[in-house]
């Protein structure tokens, strides 16, 4: 049986994820709401099947698994509406963006024991699975640590700027928006982290999100993961994830891109679907099947989600 599905957040993400799961096969979109009527108008035209309802609690009140693709703040307040209802639950990321309000939230999807879990995209790709494997089965040798490598000509990207959101220091910014989902990816190949030193850069407008940062961040035993970032200059952009072993390394660009190392150029691992971010959706959405079956599943958990979101803070606000 299909999952009825409601969607919540009818965004660029809202939009792709809905197109991902008509796609799939097993989810039944069911219903569908946003506060932009043009939104909803166009994600209807999407999926003629499914019914833009007059509020989120309609929309979460007919389906079976709510798909939240809403900016983070009232994120939490939907989230626990259909926990309580007894629906699965699967958010978009940064988990949140107030600590306090996010323990909450990931203590009580705890007590209400239903199925949940956080799209970090790269959680059951094949770049992010590879590289696990890679380095568990001592392929990479010793492992030295990850660089973070993110650069643009401007934030919000072009194919952003609907979502105006992104640009304010309150919700957005590149460091929640990309550099949390090399975080997970650090910390699933690596272990947990912490902020031993971080230095973000603002804008003169107090409203507005960072333009660049530098950070660093370590394991329990000391490897390092460093982090540069940076918004400006005519450039291409520039997404790069290096994970450093003594024998080989391997570097992720554009989130699922796999390139090698022994100690000469990297060279390109060509073992991805041909369209690669349709391909770690799809395998996304496999895996949310099993966390909704109870089964093993290569999903971010809200645990993880919450840990990842106090490095981004911590970092957001400066350290050391």
């Amino acid at each position: 049986m299909a999952i009825k599905t409601a969607i919540i957040g009818l965004g660029i993400m809202g939009r792709r994820m809905l197109e991902q799961m008509q796609q799939h096969g097993g989810y039944q979109l069911v219903a569908l709401w946003d506060p932009d009527d043009a939104a909803c108008a166009e994600a209807a035209n999407l999926a003629p099947g499914a019914t833009v309802t007059p509020s989120a609690e309609d929309a979460i009140a007919m389906a079976d698994l709510v798909y939240l693709a809403c900016p983070p703040v009232p994120r939490k307040a939907y989230a626990l509406a259909a926990a309580a209802a007894g629906k699965a639950v699967f958010l978009e990321k940064p988990l949140g963006v107030n600590i306090g309000e996010s323990e909450e939230l990931v203590s009580k999807l705890a007590e209400y024991g239903v199925p949940a879990a956080v799209n970090f995209t790269q959680g059951a790709s094949v770049a992010l699975t590879r590289t696990v494997e890679s380095a568990t089965g001592g392929e990479l040798g010793e492992l030295c640590g990850v660089d973070i490598v993110v650069t643009y000509s401007a934030w919000p990207r072009e194919w952003q700027k609907a979502a105006d959101w992104l640009r304010f220091r309150d919700e957005g910014g590149m460091t929640r928006e990309v550099i949390s989902h090399f975080l997970f990816f650090s910390e699933r190949v690596l272990g947990p982290l912490s902020v031993t030193w971080s230095r973000p850069s603002y804008p003169a407008d107090p409203a507005l999100c960072e333009t660049h940062l530098l950070a660093r961040l370590e394991t329990a035993d000391g490897l390092p993961v460093s982090v540069l970032a940076s918004v400006g200059g005519a450039q291409p952009d520039r997404q790069e994830l290096t994970i450093k072993g003594a024998r080989q390394s391997r570097r992720i660009t554009d989130f699922y891109a796999r390139w090698s190392s022994d100690g000469g150029p990297f060279e390109r691992i060509d073992d991805g679907p041909e369209d690669p971010r349709s391909g770690a959706l799809q395998a996304q959405l496999g895996d949310l099947e099993r966390c909704i079956a109870g089964k093993p599943n290569r999903l971010a958990t809200p645990a993880e989600a919450l840990r990842v979101q106090k490095l981004i803070e911590t970092m957001l606000q400066g350290q050391g």
